[in-house]
């Protein structure tokens, strides 16, 4: 008989593909895969050694993963003076996972493996104002598409993670009041698009799960990071304890909104008066160009054209750079963090804006908060919104407890 398939239920259990089960299948077992996780095999006599458990305890959740396919025997066996011992390895092509990084004006799509390794990827320009039910039909089908082209099936799918430009319930994975996406309040993303993928979808604000790849990938022994989107808008992930931190209701980072006192004539399209975001987002950036008879329609073209040497882009980037800077040096002052990481089509001008936030950030914070405070750009680029969804879906499939009720049944 083969191995069942670990799939999912159109909720967000895990459950056995298939009716039977090994004899010795226990609770437990999550926990285990969570040690073989970090990449190195270890040998019954390790895992032993490392969880205190009884060797027939290891044994018996050894199998279970196995039976489910979510380990596998490594490469070589290890030789210790008596019979070589196999040594086990976690598989992450066990499953692939879908993400999706929906901006205000394009999107990105990714199938990866449990170890965010990326299969295949897709981008598109996808103005998210035309509403939800064209949006995600175009991503069922991109994602239809991906599947179909790398012989993958539906019974392979793990989960599914969506970052959308707009506050999210993260409990609901609704969107609420987003203001540049009208039509979405309230739409229910994960039962629409879980109905057509049959598999579980987690749905996140983007900038949060940027900030969680870009942990994930650039700088996971680091325990607090912020990550700041520059583009059509502004958003900052915050991580906390290596944890992503999304406050009550799922919208802690929105710095977007918070008021610059210079900009007291400046209305938001939130509807408020002098937000950061109407003074120094891609968009308001690409506003200001117009008025000077520039050509620039978004982010993209601010960026084109700081490329170009134009020296109003310039001077407008950097001091953007200044503004979010100011904003931060609040934050830094207040949280602390390690890491910032500036992400997002601005933050493609590189030094240009980075500059600009360093100078504000060194000169409004506290020495201390600044003494070994890291201010880059992103390591992932356009990538790190496909790959921290894919991580929010991982991190959520493979957690020991939602292990432990798969191989339970």
């Amino acid at each position: 008989m083969g191995r069942p398939a670990l799939t999912f239920a159109k909720g967000s259990v895990l459950t056995a593909g298939m009716s039977s089960e090994p004899s010795g299948a226990v609770y437990g077992a999550g926990a285990l895969l969570s040690i073989l996780r970090d990449g190195q095999a270890r040998t019954r006599a390790e895992l032993v050694q490392m969880t205190g458990l009884a060797r027939s305890t290891v044994s018996q959740r050894l199998d279970a993963l196995m039976h489910h396919r979510l380990i596998m025997p490594a490469g070589d066996a290890i030789f210790s003076g008596g019979r070589p011992a196999t040594a086990f390895a976690f598989n992450s092509g066990a499953r692939v996972v879908l993400g999706a990084d929906l901006g205000a004006t394009h999107a990105r799509v990714a199938v990866t493996d449990l170890g965010t390794e990326i299969i295949a990827e897709r981008t598109a320009d996808l103005p998210i104002d035309r509403g939800p039910e064209p949006t995600l039909s175009w991503l069922v089908e991109a994602f239809t598409e991906l599947l179909a082209t790398h012989d993958l099936t539906s019974d392979q799918i793990a989960g599914v993670g969506v970052g959308l430009p707009g506050p999210v319930e993260h409990s609901s994975g609704r969107p609420v009041n987003p203001p540049i996406m009208p039509g979405w309040d309230g739409f229910p993303v994960p039962e629409w698009l879980g109905s057509r993928l049959g598999a579980p979808v987690l749905v996140d604000n983007d900038v949060n799960i940027m900030a969680l790849g870009e942990h994930w990938a650039g700088q996971p022994e680091v325990d607090h990071l912020i990550f700041v989107k520059i583009g059509t808008g502004i958003g900052c992930g915050i991580v906390s304890e290596r944890r992503l931190h999304r406050g009550a209701q799922g919208a802690a980072g929105d710095i977007g909104h918070i008021r610059v006192t210079t900009a007291d004539d400046v209305v938001c399209r939130c509807g408020n008066i002098g937000c950061l975001e109407a003074l120094a987002s891609g968009s308001a950036l690409a506003g200001q160009l117009r008025a000077a008879g520039l050509r620039a329609e978004g982010s993209r073209d601010v960026i084109e054209l700081v490329r170009a040497g134009n020296v109003q882009a310039v001077r407008l980037v950097r001091q953007a750079g200044r503004e979010i800077g100011d904003v931060l040096a609040s934050i830094v002052n207040f949280f602390n963090p390690a890491v910032i990481v500036v992400g997002g089509d601005v933050s493609e001008a590189g030094e240009h804006v980075l500059a600009g936030v360093r100078e504000v950030i060194y000169s409004r914070s506290l020495p201390l908060a600044t003494h070994d405070l890291s201010i880059r750009s992103s390591r992932l680029g356009d990538r790190a919104g496909v790959v921290g969804a894919a991580v929010m879906v991982i991190e959520h499939v493979l957690a020991p407890h939602t292990v432990d009720r798969a191989i339970a049944g």
